[in-house]
């Protein structure tokens, strides 16, 4: 039987990403992607240093997923500009696919997956306003009153809610007071549909537990030493 699999954040590091799947695909039905996928189209080919002093090429078309259906919200390092843009057809080869935030996906047992993505940049100092940081990151009031009037069994989400004890940690940045409103929204998100289960990124820092009823998973970052990755429970 086919398995469900989530994926953390990748950030167009599909390398480790294709090396999995290589091994794993033949038992993957779907990939859920809890944001910061990797979309950056007008990055593609070129080479440049990150805001953290890394050097990196970019290749954003580099995902060999074997066809397997891959669902990603959007994070907040994102091209949130060229997401507005987003056409399924670019990336049909692949089968690859945006949920935008309140986006719903049905899922073969009938359970029902509702992607919210979005979160606050704890480096939105080192990047520029519409070139690498969009101020689209953040979920809106409206996006909220928006939300589909049904039931849900599991979201997939970039940040957490305000109340699951998740802590960040981020190499050379002082997140000493760094509050993130859209935390708030999500445990709004919580209350509002009581999920069984929830996935998020964001923290690249493997971490679970259980806060009002919900089940909750924020996995590491693709490639890193910690847990990016897992089975969606059945």
């Amino acid at each position: 039987m086919k398995r469900i699999m989530v994926i953390g954040d990748i950030h167009g590091n599909w390398s480790p990403v294709n090396i999995l799947l290589n091994k794993k695909h033949e038992e993957v039905e779907c990939i859920l992607q809890c944001g910061d996928f990797g979309y950056w189209p007008k990055f593609h080919g070129r080479t440049y240093i990150t805001p953290l002093g890394y050097r990196r090429t970019e290749d954003n078309y580099g995902l060999k997923n074997h066809n397997i259906p891959v669902y990603f919200c959007d994070g907040n390092h994102e091209d949130h500009a060229s997401l507005r843009k987003w056409n399924d057809k670019i990336w049909m080869d692949k089968n690859v696919h945006y949920m935008k935030r309140g986006s719903i996906l049905t899922l073969g047992d009938g359970r029902v997956v509702l992607f919210i993505g979005g979160a606050r940049s704890i480096d939105k100092e080192y990047r520029l306003a519409g070139h690498d940081w969009f101020p689209e990151e953040s979920i809106t009031e409206g996006e909220l009153y928006g939300l589909p009037d049904i039931d849900v069994d599991i979201v997939i989400s970039h940040t957490a809610p305000e109340s699951f004890p998740i802590t960040y940690e981020r190499v050379g940045i002082d997140t000493t007071g760094f509050k993130d409103s859209n935390r708030d929204k999500l445990e709004y998100v919580l209350n509002l549909y009581k999920p069984k289960l929830w996935f998020c990124g964001h923290f690249h820092k493997y971490q679970s537990g259980v806060t009002k009823g919900c089940r909750w998973t924020a996995l590491d970052m693709v490639g890193s030493s910690g847990k990016w990755w897992t089975w969606l429970p059945m």
